[in-house]
């Protein structure tokens, strides 16, 4: 008779040979597969960045210039005329008459905006250097892409027409706009400069509007301060020689200056009083200058001023009187002066209150009073020489309804006499140009040198916002780094947890808007492809260091370090769901099958995302509201219905299944991910034997259902709650853990037991010292204590009892 228990091992062993023969052919097959799709979707993305590159050779202004139609820049014309060069530029034609000219602004001058990237500005200029008319041919501001009309920046630019670009003083410029749009003052303020600055370069560029084009570089004379005068004089001599300058407004100059302005609205509503009433009087006077700042300020107070001047670091006093305040109240809201700024050449600046010190009174003998007197300190990135001339512009506003204004706008020009500067002489050296611009070198140089300035102005502007973030990443780190200890302590990661969610909802998100966006990703790529510079992706230093510590975190814990913890949305969900639960709101957990196969959308979606950026980045930048991110965080849910719906509906279903935008959408998630592969330590520990056969406990209780049921962590889908650890550690719900306690509990018992019988067994003066000692909580035997021991000291004694005449047992 055959062995029958010989024959099933040997059917069992076949059965199990041919199982592995046919893993290891799926296995093979499966990897084949995977490279084949990797090197089709490598083929693919490689013809997409061969069409982005070569539609990124062609010439921005030929590209935008197409969408524009000659009457939007000036009216009655009928065509443009191509000039090609680098830049190029378009005659505009009126018939077969040239009426003027149309370019680029971000061709001649840095236009970076709030978003780090450029605005682009198509701009019409007469040969006059009359701004002819503008349009806003492409921008990523996202308080103007997503948030309003793009209509009321395009009203709002529409009154730089008429304005000569060239020298403007008291012009009317309808800025009512900006009261209504809610974050938009500083994209307002950068078209307004670089269109300005620009017009001044192109007219210099090409030799018209009375500017002669350069040929040389360099001015004949170099003017600089004279630091030895020294000698303090009184107000009527810094008023008599000019080193003191003030422009006086009264009521009748400003009415007649609205009424010319040709708003009727603005010319109903004249200033009442006298007309020789005083409306503004504006002084000012560069206060850096030794002698100027002595006298105006005093000993103590130019002396506090010298210690807070950086080397180079100059510094004006602007004071006046009348019942117009140059200050206004718009610092106080937003920090900025916004009525009125510094003009040199072709820089300008507006002060924030950081360079603002209010002043009580002036020094100098005889000086009267003064209704407002401020202390204003140029920022160390701007090249500003008190020694040159420079003007302050004073924006004189009149309301004309109950949130629209029209502004004037008044020069006060100064020139420091002569007395207080030293003059050197320097010989003009020829304009070199570069053979890829007609632009010269030195003008290149200075944009370049711009663009550093600007980011190194938005870095020292938020230097209390970065030093708060970085605190915040610091604790983070030392979260990751130390969570062992962290975990074991439920209620205080929970505590630590969710007062750190609530900061990112607050801080990261509502006040510093630094939510990342897969736009920073796909941007970032689009400048590697093109023209990478660092400046731009330094003008935001929340943004930045955000980018730099997930990129940090990605090699160490992955993609969950962002997602789980610094992601403002992300945030606001967990929290929200929190409170769902509270409230006994039901969850939804989705059925393996059907959860694991919609993990891959979110990587459909960046990857549709990322091959559209390589065509149009514009079209990526659109179609990228699949994030709910602006919405919701940087706009607070104040925008247009539709959209606000949008993010509403998926925070509503992340209340039933959490974290549902994470888990199955998000496409800055599965951007995060692809790298986060990289990681080169595993954190999350795990049971090899337990964890997922038989044990579910930590897949069932997995907020984003990461653990698969065969136990394994996936690292794509984890966001880092650490609730896995909490439980891998707890003796009373891991069941590893569990039989491990048990264990211990039954030998302590089995020790005690064994312990009591022989206590019971042997009197007291035979009971060995080591019996009943607690290695935990060590204390005096029991022979010990029945001598009269301290119960606080052991007192170990090895003496061997004499046996006593009866026959007993060996204790």
């Amino acid at each position: 008779m055959p062995n029958q228990k010989a024959w099933a091992k040997s059917i069992t062993e076949k059965n199990i040979n041919r199982s592995q023969v046919l893993t290891v052919t799926y296995d093979v097959s499966a990897v084949f597969i995977h490279k084949l799709i990797f090197i089709s979707l490598l083929l693919g993305l490689s013809f997409l960045f061969a069409m982005a590159t070569a539609k990124a050779a062609t010439n921005n202004f030929e590209k935008y210039i197409s969408k524009v139609q000659p009457t939007e820049i000036f009216d009655g014309a009928t065509e443009f005329r191509l000039v090609s060069g680098n830049p190029s530029y378009a005659e505009i034609l009126k018939g077969s008459e040239k009426v003027g000219y149309a370019y680029l602004n971000t061709d001649f001058v840095n236009a970076t905006g709030y978003s780090g990237k450029p605005i682009n500005v198509m701009v019409g200029l007469t040969p006059e250097g009359v701004v002819s008319g503008t349009k806003l041919v492409k921008h990523s501001e996202p308080i103007v892409l997503i948030g309003i009309p793009e209509e009321k920046i395009s009203n709002f630019m529409s009154s730089y027409t008429g304005i000569d670009a060239v020298s403007r003083t008291g012009q009317s410029r309808d800025t009512g706009e900006v009261d209504m749009i809610s974050g938009a003052t500083v994209t307002i303020m950068v078209i307004e400069d670089s269109i300005f600055r620009s017009a001044i370069k192109f007219a210099r560029y090409l030799g018209i509007a009375g500017v002669e084009q350069n040929q040389t570089s360099g001015p004949a004379e170099i003017r600089h301060v004279n630091k030895d005068i020294t000698d303090v004089t009184d107000w009527q001599t810094l008023l008599g020689n000019g080193a003191v300058r003030h422009r006086v407004i009264t009521l009748a100059e400003i009415n007649e200056a609205f009424e010319n302005s040709g708003n009727k609205k603005a010319a109903s509503r004249p200033e009442k009083g006298a007309p020789d009433d005083i409306y503004i009087d504006l002084y000012v006077a560069p206060v850096s200058v030794p002698a100027i700042g002595k006298t105006l300020l005093g000993d103590a107070e130019y002396e506090h001023l010298q210690k807070q001047l950086k080397p180079d670091q100059e510094a004006i006093l602007i004071f006046a009187n009348g019942r117009y305040s140059f200050k206004g109240s718009g610092y106080v809201r937003g920090g900025i002066f916004d009525r009125f700024q510094l003009i040199q050449g072709e820089s300008s600046v507006r002060f924030r209150d950081k360079f603002h010190k209010r002043i009580g009174d002036l020094g100098a003998d005889g000086a009267p009073y003064f209704k407002e007197i401020g202390l204003f300190r140029i920022p160390t990135d701007v090249d500003f020489n008190p020694a040159d001339n420079f003007r302050i512009e004073l924006l004189a506003n009149r309301e004309i309804a109950a949130i629209k204004k029209i502004f004037l706008a008044f020069e006060l020009n100064y020139d420091l006499p002569d007395k207080y500067v030293t003059i050197e002489k320097s010989k003009p050296t020829q304009t070199a140009t570069t053979k890829t611009s007609n632009l010269p070198v030195s003008q290149e140089a200075s944009e370049d040198t711009h663009r550093v300035e600007l980011w190194k102005r938005m870095w020292n502007l938020k230097r209390p916002d970065i030093a708060v973030l970085s605190i915040a990443i610091a604790i983070l780190t030392v979260i990751f780094f130390f969570q062992d200890w962290l975990v074991k302590r439920p209620r205080l990661l929970t505590w630590t947890r969710n007062l750190f969610l609530v900061f990112t909802v607050l801080f990261i998100g509502f006040y510093a808007q630094a939510q990342l966006s897969v736009v920073n990703v796909l941007t970032f790529a689009n400048a590697l492809m093109t023209d990478f510079s660092w400046n731009y992706f330094l003008m935001e230093p929340m943004i930045f260091l955000l980018w730099l510590s997930v990129a940090g975190a990605l090699l160490f814990w992955g993609r969950g370090a962002y997602c789980g913890w610094l992601c403002p949305f992300g945030a606001l969900q967990e929290l929200l769901n929190q409170a769902a639960k509270f409230c006994k709101v039901p969850q939804f957990e989705l059925p393996w099958g059907l959860h694991e196969r919609l993990w891959p959308l979110k990587y459909i979606i960046f990857l549709g995302l990322f091959g559209l950026s390589l065509y149009s980045l514009q079209d990526a930048e659109h179609w990228a509201e699949v994030e709910p991110f602006k919405t919701s965080i940087i706009l607070k849910f104040v925008r247009d219905w539709p959209w606000v719906l949008y993010a509403v509906a998926l925070l509503a279903a992340g209340l039933f299944v959490e974290r549902f935008y994470c888990r199955y959408i998000c496409p800055l998630g599965a951007a995060l991910a692809i790298p986060g592969r990289m990681r080169m330590f595993e954190w999350l520990k795990r049971h090899p034997k337990d964890c997922g056969s038989p044990c579910q406990t930590c897949a069932k209780e997995c907020m984003v259902q990461a653990i698969h049921p065969t136990g394994e962590i996936n690292p794509n889908e984890c966001l880092y709650c650490l609730h896995c650890q909490v439980v891998y550690h707890d003796e009373h719900r891991c069941p590893p853990m569990v039989q491990k306690r048990k264990r211990r509990e039954r030998l302590q018992d089995l020790q005690s037991k064994s312990a009591a019988a022989v206590k019971a067994s042997c009197s007291a003066t035979e009971i060995p010292d080591f019996i009943g000692d607690d290695k935990n909580n060590p204390g005096p035997s029991a022979k010990a204590r029945g001598k009269g021991a301290s119960p606080g000291k052991i007192t170990p004694s090895y003496k061997t009892v004499a046996p006593r005449a009866t026959a007993r047992p060996a204790c």
